[in-house]
């Protein structure tokens, strides 16, 4: 796991770049119900079995997550997979006053996804980062790639 956590640090230094700061991640529609229980489920699996670990402030603020101007790292509970495709690191806020879940996914290609979720409203925003260039996807790809992401968690979940 300390390969994981030093590649999530990398990740979120790629997130401090300027390019990233400027941007906002797309605002999507209230999440289908499929998304409450799948979030839900992977939430209670990462309460249980997550790891500890942080959120910068930088990203925090680029995906809109409210904080303290005093709180430059923000506690979450995480787990990271590698496989042939890509980097996958989900985290869930450890702090109860946050709503949160961040899905992020690296692919070899230098491209990185990020889909924001929220608990009580399912996915609230998603995009892409390459090469210093933060884009929002558009709904459908969103939405769609995050279903994706849920069913990897899921099975995550299922096997452990």
């Amino acid at each position: 796991m300390g390969g994981t956590r030093a590649v999530f640090l990398s990740l979120v230094c790629l997130l401090s770049m300027p390019a990233f700061a400027a941007s906002s991640p797309s605002r999507i529609p209230v999440a289908p119900a499929f998304d409450a229980a799948s979030l839900s489920h992977i939430a209670g699996w990462l309460k249980r079995d997550g790891r500890e670990g942080w959120l910068g402030a930088d990203v925090a603020d680029a995906v809109g997550i409210p904080r303290l101007a005093t709180e430059d790292l923000l506690e979450a509970r995480q787990r990271g997979f590698r496989d042939d495709e890509a980097l996958r690191v989900v985290q869930l806020s450890a702090d109860e006053r946050r709503d949160f879940m961040l899905f992020m996914v690296q692919r070899p290609d230098g491209h990185v996804f990020f889909y924001l979720a929220s608990l009580r409203e399912g996915l609230k925003g998603a995009f892409v980062s390459a090469k210093g260039v933060v884009a929002p996807l558009d709904r459908l790809e969103a939405e769609t790639a995050f279903q994706r992401e849920l069913r990897f968690w899921e099975g995550r979940v299922a096997v452990r």
